[in-house]
Parts: structure tokens; C-alpha cells; sequence
């Protein structure tokens, strides 16, 4: 069990794609039905997380400058959409999450350690902001198996000398019978019973994280953003090589860690599949 970083250009901070106006929709459908289970804030994290999101701004309309572009009080933005950067009543985090598709978590440095102080977080993957949120890193992944005995000290100390100059990058990944982005529960549960062998690649989709973290240099708080891809199944296994590749790397997970990302009720019937195509595929 490892942190898996790498570093990440400045340029390629935010990832924008075809999928930027129906991420941003569903967003703004959660922020109006459900905005005290996507959006929050400690007190006291106004400033640092004010400053994330101006660095997001900034960010936007010089990196993508074709897509952004700011008019005094206003960012105009893709597809003829446009935001007022001064409007009364919205948190600065839950301004900066509806310009982009990543969630976006602010961690600032506490008596406890790390600690979750602002998010705007409208696709969980199987974690509720409230249970999380004024929390510290220990407290808050105390449900994934292996972190408090082989990563919690050594993040703790990563996230300590991060230089405001450098981000860094990760991935996450899961298999889930659940397509839906929005996943606020359901860690460790038993799901896909009913899942075959015939109908995994299309009852099953790959969720992958694209988790990036970077400093803010004038209050030191970390800014954590986590954009979510969402595949189904039948389209990520074109081949015999992927295939072979992904059995073998759900074969690796120890079995509290497949039970914790909720495979265990479909892994038999994955797994058939998956040396099935890597067979049939060759």
C-alpha cells in the first residue's frame, strides 16, 4: 500500500472535457436539491478557501483561456454559461466547484494534524461530507484498511513539505455495480449478488479517481481535487492484454480491501469473465 504520486505540471492542473456540461448540470441539480450534503464549511476557512478559489480562477483563464474568460465580476465560461464572482451568499468552494467537473476538498493544518475544513463534493465516492468534514486524515480514513498502520504518519509528513510550487497527482480505482456519481454510502457493503459472469460487462462499471493535491501559498492550505471518471465495463476490456491486466490486478487486492470497495458480491463472477476475455480475446 502506497501514496502512488507524481508530479503534475501547473498547466495540467484541471482536466476539461466533451463530459464538462453534463458533470456541471448534475452539480448544480445536487447543489439545489441536496446543498447541505454536497457543500460545507468549518468556521474560520473562509480565507484559505477563498484563496482556492481564486487560484482556480486564475488557473482557468490562463490555462484554458479559450474555454474562460473573466469580465470584471464575471467569468464567462464554456457553452455560453457565465457565473458572478460576487455573488452574495455562496461559499467560495461552492462557487469555484460549479466552474469544473472535479470535487474539491480543503485541508488545513490543525492540533490533530490535517483536517478537512471546506469541500464542495457532489460526487463521493461512498463517503458522506458531513461524517468527514472539521475532521483530521486519521480520523476521516479510519474505514480504509491498512492507512493508520503503513500511510497516515507519511502522508501526514508529505502533506507537511509540499511546496507551493509542486502539485502532485494519484488515481484511485474501483469496480461497482452503481454507475451513479453521486455515491454518498455504501463502503464495504455487499452489492452485485446477482451479477453473472454473462452480464458483468455490462451490470459493472470502472470508477477511477484522478485525485490531485497542491498547496496555497499565502495561507498554506492544501487543496485537494478529485475528478471522477466513470466507464462502463464492456468498454474498457477491448482486448486480451486489459483483460489480463485488470484480473490481475482485482486478484491483488487482499480481501479487506475488496471488501471495503464493495466487490466481493461480484468478484467471482468478474473474475470468470475477465479470463474469459482474455482467453476469447487473444
Amino acid at each position: 500500500m502506497a501514496m502512488g504520486l507524481r508530479a503534475l505540471a501547473p498547466a495540467e492542473w484541471i482536466e476539461l472535457d466533451a463530459g464538462w456540461a453534463a458533470d456541471v448540470a448534475e452539480k448544480e441539480r445536487l447543489l439545489a436539491e441536496r446543498p447541505h450534503e454536497v457543500v460545507g464549511a468549518v468556521p474560520g476557512s473562509e480565507e484559505a478557501a477563498a484563496e482556492a478559489r481564486d487560484l482556480l480562477l486564475a488557473h482557468l483563464t490562463e490555462h484554458h483561456a479559450a474555454l474562460f474568460r473573466r469580465d470584471g465580476a464575471v467569468l464567462h465560461g464554456p457553452q455560453g454559461r457565465s457565473w458572478r464572482l460576487d455573488e452574495p451568499g455562496v461559499a467560495p468552494l461552492d462557487a469555484a466547484g460549479r466552474w469544473v467537473q472535479e470535487d474539491l476538498c480543503l485541508m488545513e493544518r490543525g492540533a490533530e494534524g490535517w483536517v478537512l475544513t471546506a469541500a464542495s463534493l457532489c460526487f463521493p465516492n461512498r463517503w458522506r461530507l458531513a461524517d468527514k468534514l472539521g475532521r483530521a486524515m486519521a480520523a476521516i480514513h479510519v474505514p480504509v484498511p491498512g492507512y493508520a498502520d503503513r500511510l497516515g504518519v507519511p502522508v501526514d509528513r508529505f502533506f507537511d513539505r509540499l511546496a507551493a510550487d509542486r502539485a502532485v497527482w494519484r488515481t484511485n480505482w474501483g469496480i461497482q455495480a452503481d454507475a451513479r456519481r453521486f455515491q454518498p454510502t455504501g463502503h464495504g457493503g455487499v452489492e452485485g449478488t446477482d451479477v453473472t459472469p454473462a452480464t458483468a460487462p455490462d451490470r459493472l462499471v470502472l470508477r477511477v479517481e484522478r485525485q490531485t493535491l497542491r498547496r496555497l501559498p499565502r495561507s498554506g492550505a492544501l487543496l485537494f481535487g478529485i475528478r471522477t471518471h466513470i466507464h462502463p465495463l464492456r468498454a474498457v476490456v477491448r482486448d486480451a492484454a486489459t483483460a489480463a491486466a485488470l484480473a490481475e490486478a482485482v486478484r491483488a487486492l487482499p480481501p479487506e480491501m475488496a471488501a471495503y470497495k464493495s466487490m466481493t458480491g461480484f468478484r467471482d463472477a468478474l473474475l470468470a469473465w475477465l479470463d474469459g476475455a482474455a482467453q476469447s480475446m487473444r
